[in-house]
């Protein structure tokens, strides 16, 4: 693939970034999609005419090979995974061999860099994550250049400018797949498929199969459990609503929720 971004560093990614993600939405779509490409055509060939055919010829191509999701759209990751140079190791950022496909995974890493509990994570709090990231993949990175990605994810995933990342801001980052409850309509089912739907449930979040759900696995659950009402919650709110759903369910007091504790709270059978 053709490389019309020489020498782009993470400055200068978040600068395009916020230049095409016009709705600041968290995707580059629909008519944005159509002028970054016709942006990206014009370094590309900037003596030739810029058709329609030729901005959508391109369009075609290049979302055949970074549209990783294959919904017409561009995330950030894939948008850096496209015109990123190799050597910028901002890239790593975005770069996961495996996007998180589960939301217990995600509190792991959520509560290991929420040091001081607040419920969000903080700049300093988001650099150690990032320190982390590159000593993950062996690379080595200067204080000014963490610093450097640090102010540079707080601008592009802080969508409500106040300084901390809330859940869904690094949901984002860590590219975590859509929420698993959503292929799901129990209430609908009829008893048999009500069974089968509820095991299936308990399965995905009992991650330690211990047949028992406890710590991340109940606040995974409870995020995906919450967001099917509302698009987002905060870390205050899901302490909340995990403190509610074990006052609820955890019927012997040992905090946990068993499978027969969450069938009852689901009034399904398990």
């Amino acid at each position: 693939m053709e490389q019309p971004f020489d020498k782009l560093d993470a400055a200068g990614f978040l600068q395009i970034w916020q230049c095409f993600d016009a709705d600041d939405n968290g995707y580059i779509e629909g008519k944005e999609l159509d002028e970054f490409f016709r942006h990206m055509l014009k370094r590309l060939n900037s003596q030739e005419q810029v058709t329609e055919e030729k901005v959508q010829q391109m369009k075609k191509r290049f979302m055949s090979a970074y549209d990783v999701t294959a919904d017409g759209k561009l995330q950030i990751q894939e948008l850096a995974n496209m015109i990123l140079p190799e050597d910028e190791s901002f890239l790593l950022v975005f770069r996961r061999e495996t996007p998180l496909n589960n939301s217990v995974e995600f509190m792991k890493i959520w509560k290991k860099y929420d040091v001081d509990c607040s419920g969000y994570i903080s700049a300093q709090e988001l650099k150690a994550f990032l320190k982390d990231l590159f000593q993950h993949h062996q690379e080595e990175v200067s204080n000014d250049k963490l610093e450097e990605y640090t102010d540079t994810m707080m601008k592009i995933f802080d969508k409500n400018k106040d300084g901390r990342l809330d859940l869904s801001d690094m949901a984002r980052i860590l590219a975590l797949e859509k929420n698993f409850l959503l292929q799901f309509n129990i209430d609908a089912s009829s008893k048999e498929e009500r069974k089968r739907d509820f095991n299936k449930i308990f399965n995905h979040y009992d991650v330690s199969k211990t047949g028992a759900l406890e710590g991340p696995e109940v606040d995974g659950f409870v995020k995906d459990m919450m967001e099917l009402i509302r698009p987002s919650i905060t870390g205050p709110e899901l302490a909340d609503l995990r403190k509610v759903l074990l006052s609820h369910c955890d019927v012997n007091k040992d905090g946990k929720i068993q499978k027969n504790e969450l069938a009852l709270c689901l009034r399904v059978q398990p």
